[in-house]
């Protein structure tokens, strides 16, 4: 039995019937690394190294899979730049930018969180 790590949307599993908003969206965003790539590209456009010196946990071919992910969704573009040394920008979309309340919410949850496990 072959089990790929990260397979594409279109084969991931059974599709989500429309009346669940929630397991729509976290198929969308739920995949490891999505929230924490758009979290940083909230400041603005990232390159490549950016993104692996802002994310060290994640390894460089989970972070391209995860930004293949994100373009493939509209949720960023990639823009190449055929310079030497070749330089990639991944910069968020409209699409992309409408998570923004969304991910402040979760740091702000995810800062809360932090401050009780330190009272306890």
């Amino acid at each position: 039995m072959v089990t790929i790590a990260n397979p594409p949307v279109e084969l991931r599993g059974p599709r989500i019937p429309d009346s669940c908003a929630v397991e729509r969206a976290l198929s969308v965003v739920g995949a490891k690394w999505t929230l924490v790539v758009l979290h940083y590209l909230m400041d603005g456009p990232k390159r490549f190294s950016d993104l692996q010196r802002l994310i060290p946990a994640a390894s460089p071919k989970m972070l391209t899979v995860r930004l293949r992910d994100l373009e493939q969704l509209g949720l960023l573009t990639r823009t190449f730049h055929a310079e030497v040394p070749p330089r990639v920008v991944y910069q968020l979309t409209p699409q992309g930018r409408s998570l923004g309340p969304i991910i402040a919410s979760i740091q702000k949850w995810g800062r809360r969180l932090r401050a009780a496990k330190r009272a306890s």
